[in-house]
């Protein structure tokens, strides 16, 4: 089972076939016409919205350590909260090339705009798998 950041890294590698990792990252936002109670949940770190704000496909040897995948997103200026990982398997021993998976990071983007985050595996800034249901 996938934990953080490590294992995950730990699990692609060892994968029948190469795998290429599609991160989308994420800010929390809260709506302008939010209510007084939406306001206090968003400020005890509940409730609002997450709106991607980086997007990047990588093979898992490029960032084996979490934290140069956070030194890269800084490098972007964007502050995130949350990123959403996922997998993209090769053929025939042959890993997709960033080319393949462009379309799918685009419908991985659209689909957390949706709220559609179930497949997807959300990690904190530090790294950690964590629970979006709670």
């Amino acid at each position: 089972m996938v934990h953080n950041y490590q294992s995950l890294i730990e699990t692609a590698l060892i994968q029948p076939e190469p795998q290429r990792l599609l991160f989308v990252f994420c800010r929390a936002e809260l709506p302008d016409d939010a209510s007084a109670g939406e306001r206090a949940a968003f400020q005890r770190g509940e409730g609002g919205a997450l709106t991607p704000v980086i997007c990047v496909d990588k093979a898992p040897a490029e960032v084996t350590r979490f934290h140069d995948l956070e030194m890269e997103s800084r490098q972007t200026g964007q502050d995130w909260d949350v990123v959403f990982v996922a997998a993209m398997s090769g053929r025939a021993g042959v890993a997709p090339a960033s080319e393949d998976a462009q379309q799918p990071l685009t419908m991985m983007v659209e689909s957390i705009r949706l709220g559609h985050v179930a497949s997807y595996l959300p990690l904190n800034r530090r790294g950690q798998a964590i629970n979006l249901d709670q």
